[in-house]
Formats: C-alpha cells, sequence, structure tokens
C-alpha cells in the first residue's frame, strides 16, 4: 500500500493543488493522513511519519507539500518502480549531485517531468531549475527537493526530521544526507509534479542565510560537494559562503522572472499576428519591405 501525507498550512492551496493531486495518483487502498501544519515544518512532518510508518502494508510514504500537484496518474508505478532497489531509501522529482550547501540546485540538478508554476506577470509555467538541469531520472543524487518525498518502509520507520533545524530550511536536504550516512540511496524518478510557487527562489534571505549557516555547523564539512575544510574554521567563512550562494540564488531568480516577463509578450504576439486582419494584410507589408529595401518610396495613403 502506497500512502500519501500532507502537512497543510494554507487550506486553500491544498484545494487547489495537492488535493486534486493525490485524488489523481492514489490507488483504491491507498491511505491518506492529512493534519493541520504545526508551527515547525519538521515537527508537522514528523508527526505524519509517526502516523503512517505503523502500517503493516506500507510499501511507501508519500509525503507532498501543500502547494505541489501530482499530474501523473501513473505515479504509483513509477514509485515503485524506484523502489525496487532495497537499498533505496528516499524518491524525489528532482534533485542535484554535488551539494554544497542548502542551496542544493548550485550541483548538478537531474529532474524530469516538474514544473514550475507561476502567477506573476499574468502567470504561466517554466521547467523547475532550467539553468542547472544535467540530467534526466533515474540518477543516484545527494539529495531531492522536498516538495515531494517518497519514503521506503525503512526510510518512514527509521527516519526523522531534524527538529532542531530552527527555520525548517534543509529539511530536505539534512534527511537524504542522513538516509546516505546510513549506507542507504537517494534517487530522483520521471515522476510528474507541478510545483506551485513564486519566482522567487529565497523569499526571506536572512532567515535562509542562518539557516545556511545551521546546516553547514551541523555537517561541518560532510556535506557531499564541499571542499575539505581546517577544522577551526570561523563562523564568519560559514556565513560568507552562506551570502554567497543567497547571491547566487538572486541570479537564478532573475534568470526566471526574466523567462516570465516574454511570457505575455509571445501571448500578445501571438494573438496579433493569429488575427484574421494581420493574415490579409500580409501582401501588403511584403511589399512595403520590398520598396523600403529598393530604396523606393512608401504607397501614399
Amino acid at each position: 500500500m502506497i500512502a500519501f501525507a500532507c502537512a497543510v498550512q494554507e487550506p486553500e492551496a491544498y484545494e487547489r493543488y495537492a488535493g486534486p493531486g493525490i485524488e489523481r495518483a492514489k490507488e483504491p487502498g491507498s491511505a491518506l493522513h492529512i493534519l493541520a501544519a504545526t508551527s515547525s515544518v519538521c515537527r508537522s512532518l514528523n508527526l505524519l511519519l509517526d502516523q503512517a510508518a505503523g502500517a503493516d502494508d506500507l510499501e511507501a510514504l508519500v509525503l507532498v507539500a501543500e502547494n505541489a500537484e501530482i499530474a501523473d496518474p501513473g505515479f504509483c508505478a513509477e514509485v515503485r518502480r524506484a523502489l525496487a532497489d532495497p537499498d533505496v531509501a528516499v524518491v524525489g522529482a528532482i534533485g542535484a549531485t554535488g551539494v554544497e550547501g542548502l542551496a542544493w540546485w548550485d550541483g548538478a540538478v537531474n529532474g524530469g517531468r516538474v514544473v514550475h508554476r507561476y502567477e506573476e506577470y499574468g502567470g504561466g509555467d517554466l521547467p523547475a531549475y532550467a539553468w542547472a538541469r544535467a540530467g534526466a531520472p533515474p540518477a543516484e543524487v545527494d539529495t531531492v527537493a522536498g516538495f515531494l518525498l517518497v519514503l521506503s518502509p525503512w526510510a518512514a520507520r527509521s527516519l526523522r526530521f531534524d527538529e532542531g533545524l530552527s527555520t525548517g530550511e534543509g529539511f530536505d536536504l539534512d534527511l537524504c544526507l542522513r538516509a546516505r550516512q546510513a549506507g542507504r540511496k537517494v534517487v530522483t524518478a520521471d515522476l510528474a509534479v507541478v510545483h506551485h510557487r513564486s519566482l522567487e527562489l529565497v523569499e526571506e534571505k536572512d532567515g535562509w542565510i542562518e539557516a545556511h549557516i545551521q546546516l553547514a555547523e551541523k555537517w561541518d564539512g560532510r556535506l557531499p560537494g564541499a571542499p575539505p575544510r581546517p577544522a577551526d574554521w570561523q563562523q564568519r567563512a560559514r556565513r560568507a559562503e552562506a551570502e554567497r550562494d543567497a547571491a547566487q540564488t538572486e541570479v537564478f531568480s532573475s534568470y526566471s522572472r526574466r523567462e516570465a516577463q516574454l511570457t505575455p509578450l509571445e501571448r500578445q504576439l501571438s494573438a496579433m499576428t493569429g488575427a484574421p486582419g494581420w493574415r490579409l494584410t500580409a501582401p501588403l507589408r511584403r511589399l512595403n519591405a520590398l520598396r523600403r529595401a529598393r530604396g523606393g518610396p512608401r504607397p501614399s495613403r
């Protein structure tokens, strides 16, 4: 039995995104665990794990963020393929290798049918983390993105999210690192997911920097892609690293904003060039262009 779970902070978001996606993906025997989110994302997820992990027939537990929409009716079959390897502990729709810190997307991103759907600039879709895509699933990675986490029965029963991460940022990376530390695998699978979110990768920079430092201190140079560091590296070095990654993240967000700004312009151009009047006057425009090229006068009006 594949179970689904979601910690709900904004009921409207769940009803629009996660709820319909779960209905699309779940099977007749699937269990569904929903709870009102607490003030801590890690505490909320741990409560869901405690609810779901005790099922004797558990094949997988799918943790879905309220703003993530599963778009594939064949989702469960793909999950079973990914978990056919008994060493796999965590499966995601998109992730990365060479991860140096909280900004996992700075690594080599591996993902498939993951769409970033935004509302700014009239709304639209972008391939998620398109600037860093280096491969397609299935693949073994350092971490996967936390908006959709598929846990094996072992992971659901043996791992818990670190409630000591005060902001909750990095809960996904931390869990994946501990799974790998236990000798298990973290992999991407070809899962179709729409992630409904703003174009900003980091919405609260100061809190994100503190979370970056907290995670780096916990793992103390043992992140997969991090370069070796002397034992006495200082707090200021961690902060400088966090600020560097935050600045790089702003560059990525700018890329998404630029792509999003083009979408309404493309819609307007398509509407204009598809109109009957535009098509009827095409011969006249070609004639005018030819006359200008030859240096001749434009026709009188």
